[in-house]
């Protein structure tokens, strides 16, 4: 039986093969999933030119997502360390992948990640079209910003983030709220200056319909992109980020109108206190699409570290709404990550992704966890390692610093709590001293 978006299948009743695969993967029934992709409520980014993909779901009652950020720059153009980036966060168990590169052999790159890589992938066309044409912005024509959306469809891109919510009218909500930071959105940034310089309309909002159409031919999911997203707590919950949220709500409505999957890209910079509400109100306003955010960034001082400021600011956002997070690495607003900074940014984002989980009752979240507190009452170490979210890491702590007593740690040698208890509730001696 044909059909053309998971979305589409789903509406007809068709559980599609991909559905099959996530409902396996999330110990649910495949009914269910279809279910919620039908309603939008989960997506499932799968281009039929990406053969290789692994699926996933992302949205309501599934395992919550991360997504890894990748990709060259100018100062930064070496597509091998990108690619070892792109197969050490697989490896660490990343689902998504977003190609983010702006300088260089984007096309071949992109292709080799859609060709090779199982993870869900992601670009940004704004990005990209800035490298492919080669031209100053205003000489970028409107028929060429949509041809870059076309292309990586056609090269197999499971989701492009399209920031469609900056029109005219938002933008000069922008001019006028006299933001603290401004825009911080790279693409956001770019289309802006854009439709500035040329008096145009952005293209993305203009010709929504014919990038729906693009979306419909190759099953890409669109990923509404925040480009008034605060940059700092300042402007968290401001009108611009509002405002915008508002466009991007009847966005939703139209893409779903064509069977077009989405997932809303939301903050940003956030204090702790505004997290909860703001993924109520988008979870309203965009009718209970799938929520993706970066971070949020709850301090704006810890350059560094902004690895656990996002964390923090994740965990909480996964437990009121969100479905899929974007890790933030230690070198956030300082340079390019390296390997190690990606390998910190993981760990970051996935510790705060499965705490979300056991908050929200998430299927098998919690098992996880007793299956490792069993292990360290049994002061099984070699259980423990093959439990750790990074084995390699837990290993290596407890080699390098090795006990007296094989059943310790060199935190408390023998006065271990849990090996003296074992002992006494064994009808054994304790002798602390000896």
């Amino acid at each position: 039986m044909e059909y053309t978006t998971q979305m589409n299948a789903a509406r007809r009743g068709i559980i599609t093969d991909a559905m099959k695969r996530v409902a396996e993967y999330e110990q649910r029934d495949a009914e269910q999933i279809r279910d919620l992709v039908a309603r939008g409520r989960v997506a499932i980014p799968a281009n039929k030119n990406h053969t290789c993909l692994k699926p996933y779901g992302i949205g309501d009652m599934l395992k919550t997502k991360i997504n890894v950020n990748l990709g060259t720059s100018r100062d930064c153009l070496d597509l091998d360390v990108e690619m070892a980036k792109v197969m050490e966060a697989v490896n660490m168990g990343a689902e998504s992948i977003m190609d983010l590169s702006s300088f260089g052999d984007t096309k071949t790159f992109r292709r080799k990640l859609t060709h090779e890589c199982p993870a869900v992938i992601g670009t940004v066309p704004i990005y990209d079209a800035v490298v492919y044409y080669n031209k100053a912005l205003k000489s970028i024509t409107s028929d060429e910003w949509i041809d870059i959306v076309r292309m990586h469809a056609e090269d197999g891109v499971d989701f492009m983030t399209i920031h469609c919510g900056i029109n005219r009218a938002t933008a000069e909500r922008f001019k006028k709220s006299k933001r603290h930071t401004n825009i911080v959105s790279r693409g956001g940034s770019i289309i802006f200056a854009w439709m500035e310089l040329t008096g145009n309309e952005n293209p993305f909002f203009e010709r929504y319909d014919e990038i729906l159409e693009i979306c419909q031919q190759y099953d890409v999911t669109l990923s509404l992109g925040d480009a008034c997203r605060p940059g700092s707590i300042e402007d968290a919950g401001d009108v611009s980020q509002i405002e915008e949220l508002v466009t991007l709500g009847e966005l939703t409505t139209r893409a779903w109108e064509k069977d077009v999957q989405v997932i809303i890209e939301g903050p940003g910079h956030m204090p702790l206190n505004q997290i909860q509400a703001n993924m109520e109100i988008q979870k309203t306003i965009c009718k209970g699409a799938p929520f993706y955010v970066l971070g949020p960034l709850v301090t704006d001082v810890a350059p560094g570290y902004d690895h656990i400021t996002a964390a923090i600011g994740g965990a909480i956002a996964a437990t009121y709404g969100a479905s899929f997070l974007c890790y933030v690495t230690p070198a956030e607003h300082l340079r390019l990550p390296t390997l190690e900074d990606v390998k910190e940014g993981i760990i970051a984002s996935k510790i705060a992704a499965h705490a979300a989980d056991i908050a929200k009752g998430i299927k098998g979240a919690a098992q996880w966890d007793h299956d490792m507190s069993e292990a360290r009452r049994n002061l099984d170490w070699d259980r423990q390692f093959e439990l750790a979210m990074d084995s390699e890491k837990a290993r290596r702590y407890r080699a390098e610093s090795t006990p007296e007593k094989e059943d310790t740690c060199t935190m408390c040698g023998k006065m271990c709590a849990v090996r003296n208890i074992n002992k006494i509730l064994r009808g054994e001696d304790v002798d602390i001293m000896d």
